[in-house]
């Protein structure tokens, strides 16, 4: 094992005190909250030193790396939508940085190259995305970002041409767009970032060839942050959706057609509960959990006076509804029972008419499809096979390959299993474990271990580069089903929501035990890794058992759970998580908040913490306080250090020499943690 010959960089202390519902709470790090000032800068450079002077000299390094741009530089299809007879997509051939728009006039046709970003000249983090297609075809909408920032601008092309159209939206969250009948205007709910009125909340119409500055306003959401407005369409109407964040979050819903000059009539007030809108020119549809938690898809006819009809098309049932779409005459509807997906298509009557045959070890997510076609476009993977695209036809049942990601991986060697383990208060939760056959019914195996755990996000077989080659290596990778997620329907995710979320990391923390108790694992030989919500899982798992543990990779997370809601949007975050502007919410957080459990003196497993500044998401202050902390806190000789990155956001849309390069650091930290021979 590679050893730092150093200390880790010297991070000063000041610190701040606040007093929250009479309890007083000191940040040491408060200052590393300024990501531009000088010293700021100087220490993330420190700590990227630090970082290089271990992560380039680890053994083996070089072998990874080419083993990883193996799996990466394939030919990848991503982002398919089918419009106007066509299909739009992105495509990244062998080798190259960054996927392509392209379009296909029909399905087995030669692919058209549309956009292809590296022309812009703007260097290797410059991504591309198509959005949205007119109804005539004419146009494309797509999105280019920057690095990883969630943030992007927007422009249109004209297909035929492939000539770009001075009318753009600059850079910002675009909340709504809608192509006008006619194809000479269109409409948008655009947040510009640095704008002159970040907290006026409006639609507008902008007219193809004018400037931005004629743009007539049609509709205003209301003023403050805690306001957002969002857009949808369908062929005739516009539905402007108006959220309200306060004690609880409610919604407004306001219609009118394009044809309309006078203000959006308010159709729904006052919404508190999950209302999914679909407009489908003749009906409005909506997916909702109003009086059906595990959700009912329902066609809801307006009425002028009194309350509007919702009538059932797919009422509730045992298993929650994953996904719908409405394809041709028919609806998809997706759901995930006893850990496998189903599929199954209803016409509008609610009639059961078909099934689409998904494996049971299989992942499937609905991508797309029309009210003008039959044609369903899915995704489908698993633990040992990448992501495939599938056209299925909801009146012949032909189900095509679209297109698969080859990845050099012999899925044949690999196999998965699933079992069950008991958490802290009693609950019986599953866990999947994959790995070589031999590691699976073997013991004292290098072991990876992530999960969720929030917003009711489920964790099912997924094909992981990161996962892959860990287990290439010997390792054994075991996925829980922590509650947070949606496993099991509603009372699944509310288990571990908000005042209850220690219930998620009591379930991880007793799969890591169960796991040693097993005799599967040694704590030397443990490793988790998580990222987003994950990162805070982990970064949760890091500072209350930090024991069983021998390597953390704790990627783009929110860690100071006390103050998190203050910067940029978290506050969105309150109900699945709770602020500390709550005495009962503040309770739970500050028992839990990874940056303010980190106790002096402990000793802490080897931890790599991943963020950068283009993240909006999980603040890069998370990571750079956490960093601080447990480097003057850890007892250990084991190292604790900041990768850190300018580009690095929450969008995982790095160029492939960047993500290879990534890849291989974390690869490589926990190769060498866990001793693996590469």
């Amino acid at each position: 094992m590679s050893e730092l010959m150093e200390r880790p960089p010297f991070s000063v202390i000041e610190p701040v005190t606040d007093i929250l519902h009479g309890v007083a709470i000191t940040d040491p790090y408060r200052w590393l909250e300024d990501q531009d000032s000088a010293r700021t800068r100087a220490w993330i450079d420190e700590q990227t030193r630090y970082a290089r002077s271990y992560l380039d000299h680890i053994p083996g390094r070089q072998r990874i790396r080419e083993r990883i741009r193996e799996f990466l530089a394939v030919e990848t299809y991503d982002s398919l939508q089918r419009a106007a007879g066509r299909y739009f997509f992105r495509k990244r051939l062998r080798n190259q940085e960054q996927p392509c728009i392209f379009m296909r006039e029909a399905a087995d046709s030669e692919d058209h190259l549309l956009i292809d970003p590296s022309e812009r000249q703007s260097g290797n983090f410059t991504a591309v995305q198509p959005l949205r297609i007119s109804p005539d075809g004419r146009l494309l909408l797509y999105e280019v970002k920057e690095g990883g920032e969630r943030t992007g601008t927007f422009e249109l092309l004209e297909i035929e041409t492939r000539r770009r159209l001075p009318d753009s939206l600059p850079r910002g969250y675009l909340r709504g767009f809608a192509f006008a009948p006619g194809g000479k205007s269109f409409y948008y709910v655009h947040e510009e970032l640095g704008g002159k009125r970040p907290s006026h909340h409006a639609a507008y119409q902008h007219v193809l060839g004018t400037p931005s500055t004629e743009d007539r306003e049609i509709f205003f959401a209301g003023e403050g942050e805690k306001v957002r407005l969002v857009l949808l369409s369908d062929k005739r109407r516009l539905a402007f959706l108006v959220y309200r964040f306060l004690d609880k979050r409610f919604m407004d819903i306001y219609l009118s057609t394009f044809e309309e000059d006078g203000p959006p009539a308010l159709t729904f007030a006052q919404i508190d509960y999950m209302f999914g809108l679909r407009l489908m020119n003749d009906k409005i549809l909506a997916i909702t959990d109003r009086d059906a938690p595990n959700r009912r898809i329902v066609e809801i006819r307006l009425r002028e006076k009194g309350e509007h009809e919702w009538i059932d098309i797919i009422p509730e049932s045992e298993t929650p509804i994953h996904n719908w779409l409405v394809v041709g005459d028919s609806i998809v509807v997706s759901y995930l029972k006893n850990l496998r997906y189903h599929a199954f298509i209803f016409d509008f009557s609610g009639e059961k008419t078909g099934e689409i045959p998904i494996r049971s070890d299989q992942t499937l997510r609905i991508m797309g499809g029309s009210p003008d076609s039959d044609e369903v476009l899915l995704e489908t993977e698993s633990f040992t096979e990448p992501i495939e695209i599938i056209r299925y036809s909801t009146k012949s049942k032909d189900r095509t390959l679209w297109a698969k990601r080859n990845m050099p991986f012999d899925s044949a060697e690999y196999d998965y299993s699933q079992t069950w383990f008991m958490s802290k208060d009693g609950t019986r939760v599953p866990i999947y474990l994959m790995g070589k056959r031999d590691v699976l019914k073997g013991s004292g195996n290098p072991t990876i271990m992530t999960s969720y755990g929030g917003y009711g996000i489920p964790m099912t077989p997924q094909f992981s580069t990161f996962v892959a080659f860990l287990v290439e290596q010997g390792c054994l990778f075991a996925l829980p089903n922590i509650r947070g997620g949606s496993e099991f329907g509603f009372e699944w995710h509310k288990a571990a929501k908000r005042r209850n979320r220690q219930t998620a990391y009591d379930d991880f923390l007793c799969a890591a035990e169960w796991l040693l108790e097993t005799g599967r694992t040694a704590p030397r030989k443990l490793a988790i890794f998580g990222g987003s919500n994950s990162g805070l899982l982990v970064g949760a798992a890091l500072t209350q058992r930090p024991d069983l543990f021998g390597a953390v990779v704790c990627m783009v997370p929110m860690l100071d759970m006390l103050r998190y809601h203050l910067f940029d949007n978290a506050h969105l975050w309150k109900e699945e998580l709770g602020t500390a502007d709550d005495s009962d919410d503040f309770s739970v957080l500050a028992k839990y908040s990874p940056y303010h459990q980190v106790q002096s003196g402990l000793a802490y497993p080897a931890a790599m913490i991943v963020s950068g500044d283009a993240d909006r998401n999980c603040n890069p202050l998370h990571a750079r306080k956490m960093t601080a902390r447990l480097q003057a806190a850890n007892a250990s000789e084991r190292p604790v250090f900041l990768d850190y990155s300018n580009f690095r956001g929450h969008s995982p849309v790095l160029p492939l020499s960047e993500r290879t390069k990534a890849l291989t650091d974390r690869l490589a930290f926990l190769c060498d943690q866990l001793q693996l021979k590469v």
